[in-house]
């Protein structure tokens, strides 16, 4: 079964939310940005929604 790395790039996130709003099991807000609650995932179930959604692009995955 492959594995998935996810990354927020800290740099490019604005903070609006949208991930937790789709996807709150792997993301949250903490301050005024958007991290990874769980770094390495087993499938890409709604983040794949979330990297598509993410209106800066800040979100990204990577099989491992």
């Amino acid at each position: 079964m492959a594995k998935y790395e996810i990354k927020i790039n800290e740099e490019t996130c604005i903070g609006c939310g949208t991930c937790v709003a789709l996807c709150s099991e792997h993301f949250e807000l903490k301050g005024d940005k958007a991290v990874v609650i769980k770094n390495e995932v087993d499938s890409l179930d709604c983040i794949s929604d979330t990297i598509e959604s993410c209106p800066v692009q800040a979100i990204t995955s990577e099989e491992k």
